[in-house]
């Protein structure tokens, strides 16, 4: 009896775990700490040495061998089985669809001077359409966000980036849908979409172009394939988190009522999860507009090329003037299909005697519509849009002026902010990673992914870590590492911020998230265009839109988090004397600590394909390269090799961040 009394099991069982789990806390941080303290003292030793610096105009083997098998592939295009069969019949399909809509409402159509519905139907089904799927308000958004195209002189550039953006949108509801549907049904064959989509979803839109281009050539088809590849993860998911998130009692009901299988999905699941359904239509449509735009770069024709061709002249007026163009076409896309997302269930609500009158009218007004189709088709008037674009410009005007005024009185100022963070910030780090020696990158890489997400993010870091060397572009992996940092950092910093601020407050929050959705909508192109004016072309440009591109996601996931913590804790925190500093500090982002890490991931994943889209404005490093690929042939395989760059550092980054959220939610 005295040996069991000296041995209590209450506490030995109890007391040890609260210790370790502190100790652990204390241990990963110190871990962390020492591996940075061991970087810098081994950069001190070893700086400069074994950096594996690459020349702009320098190619390795890997390079030639990609450059010579481009020309190859060149070469036996129309010869290749495999070309002939498969590829070039893909791309024939596509380039057929595209071309068909193109003439339908962009292009001449044959011997027609103008496309077969001119732009008085065009605005006419614009309207009707969106009247139809939503309501008046919306139709009339439309309406005026489509004539504004015309207003700017930039009608048959928006109706080009419309055709290919409905062309893509059209292809993925054709095999998104149906396997969004499956992914919903199937534990199975869930977990192996779901890899896929995260992998497509990390990767930048950048990326997509070069290896497309490789086997479908430069145009509107490859462009469609692109914007089909990049668009489709949205739509795959949220109708299977909608077929999922039926509610099984109904689901039951059904089955019990004797209904088969698809009948039960025909009758109970995809009208249920309808809404939810539109809206991954939305976000589809939103992330094709975002690549047709970008796609301009393997000459798809629209508005993605004015603004490229003015950003490389760094002409701000007429950038402004099309990016305008291009933020208003997404803002009528966005608002149709949420609002046909929510029409039934705003109808069911509606008390308006005129709801019994919507068939009778929607039968008028596709009368209507009909005879503003005939009118395009038949008269010059209504085909062409009359003017000459003077709206247009009088707004790049305006902008230039603007430009000038901001260049002539506040350059000091924003010279100022560019200069504190370029040299107190991004150079310092910069040098840091650039310097240090390969292998010394890799091992604190490889350590800090251990540290944070395991041995598994771990073995992730260490293989892309082995291909960013083998691809030759690791100096300028080592560029846009750096500025993605420090743009991540800033955004993680004004995330803190504003989403606490929002968490804590619903009228802050009602008050800024419609601007941050509003910010979400905008193509990464747009973002560019302000800040040219305010910066010139320097790598400072692509970080600042960059922040502004990341931290509206960052800012949502965090306000979202901290307004989850309970508030009988936080009511028991303030019962205990602790004023709003500490509440915060010590009550509500350590136990949001998840969307933190949350927010960490989407932010670097928008930063790093900002501040590659930003080397069409100075940023350099592998944007630069993936851009020169396109335009100097010779440059083509370094140009993959810099898209290739990229994808692994997106990778490597979603890795050890989801690693590190899923430890901080266990």
């Amino acid at each position: 009896m005295t040996v069991v009394m000296e041995k209590p099991e209450k506490t030995e069982a109890v007391e040890p775990p609260a210790p370790a789990k502190g100790a652990r806390k204390v241990s990963r941080t110190m871990a962390i700490g020492a591996i940075l303290v061991v970087w810098l003292v081994l950069f001190a030793v070893l700086r400069g040495k074994q950096t594996l610096t690459l020349a702009a105009a320098d190619l390795t083997d890997l390079h030639r061998w990609l450059n010579d098998f481009n020309d190859s592939v060149g070469a036996n295009r129309n010869s290749n089985p495999l070309f002939l069969y498969f590829f070039n019949e893909i791309r024939l399909v596509i380039d057929t669809l595209v071309t068909f809509i193109q003439h339908l409402i962009s292009q001449p159509s044959g011997a027609r001077p103008v496309p077969e519905i001119g732009w008085l139907g065009v605005v006419g089904i614009a309207g009707y359409v969106s009247w139809a799927v939503g309501n008046w308000r919306v139709a009339l958004l439309a309406v005026a966000g489509f004539t504004f195209f015309g207003l700017q002189g930039l009608w048959q550039e928006s109706m080009d980036t419309l055709s290919l953006t409905l062309s893509a949108v059209f292809v993925v509801m054709l095999f998104a849908i149906p396997l969004g549907v499956w992914a919903g049904l199937s534990d199975r064959f869930n977990q192996i979409m779901t890899p896929f989509l995260d992998f497509m979803q990390t990767m930048p839109t950048f990326v997509y172009l070069a290896p497309l281009t490789l086997f479908f050539e430069i145009g509107g088809a490859s462009a469609t394939i692109a914007t089909v590849i990049y668009a489709a993860p949205p739509t795959i998911r949220i109708t299977a988190h909608g077929i999922r998130n039926v509610s099984k009692t109904t689901v039951e009901a059904a089955d019990s009522l004797g209904a088969t299988r698809r009948q039960s999905l025909l009758k109970v699941l995809l009208p249920m999860s309808k809404r939810t359904v539109v809206m991954g239509v939305n976000q589809t449509i939103m992330a094709a507009l975002a690549m047709v735009t970008i796609a301009a770069l393997i000459n798809a024709p629209g508005l993605g090329v004015t603004v490229i061709q003015a950003l490389q002249t760094l002409d701000v007026g007429t950038a402004f003037n099309a990016g305008l163009a291009i933020v208003v076409m997404a803002i009528v896309l966005d608002r149709v299909t949420t609002a046909a997302s929510v029409r039934e269930e705003n109808a069911r609500r509606s008390k308006n005697r005129f709801v019994k009158w919507r068939r009778p009218l929607l039968g008028a007004g596709a009368a209507v519509t009909a005879v503003l189709i005939y009118l395009s088709r038949t008269y010059l008037w209504a085909a062409d849009f009359p003017g000459d674009g003077t709206v247009g410009g009088h707004i790049a005007r305006a902008a230039d002026t603007m430009t000038n005024w901001v260049q002539d009185n506040i350059s000091g100022l924003t010279n100022d902010i560019r200069d504190v963070i370029t040299n107190g910030l991004l150079n310092p780090f910069q040098t840091l990673v650039t310097d240090s020696p390969w292998w010394l990158i890799g091992v604190v890489l490889v350590a800090l992914a251990v540290v944070l997400g395991g041995w598994k993010s771990g073995v992730t870091t260490a293989v892309c870590v082995g291909l960013l060397v083998g691809t030759g572009m690791w100096s300028d992996a080592m560029t846009t590492l750096a500025s993605t940092f420090v743009a991540t950092v800033l955004v993680m910093i004004l995330g803190l911020v504003f989403g606490t601020w929002m968490g804590r407050s619903m009228l802050v929050d009602r008050l800024i998230r419609p601007t941050l959705d509003a910010a979400q909508v905008m193509p990464p192109f747009v973002y560019l265009v302000p800040f040219l004016a305010l910066f010139g072309p320097t790598r400072f440009t692509a970080i600042v839109a960059a922040i502004v591109y990341g931290a509206p996601v960052a800012m949502k996931i965090i306000a979202d988090g901290i307004r989850a913590v309970p508030e009988t804790t936080v009511e028991a925190a303030t019962s205990a004397g602790c004023n709003t500093w500490q509440i915060i500090t010590k009550v509500q982002l350590p136990m949001s600590r998840s969307a933190l890490t949350l927010a960490t991931n989407q932010g670097l994943i928008y930063v790093l394909s900002m501040v590659v889209v930003g080397g069409l404005v100075g940023a350099g490093a592998l944007g630069y390269d993936v851009v020169a690929g396109f335009s100097q042939g010779q440059l083509y395989g370094k140009g993959l090799a810099a898209g290739l760059a990229i994808v692994l550092l997106g990778v490597m980054f979603d890795r050890i961040t989801q690693s590190a959220a899923r430890r901080a939610s266990a």
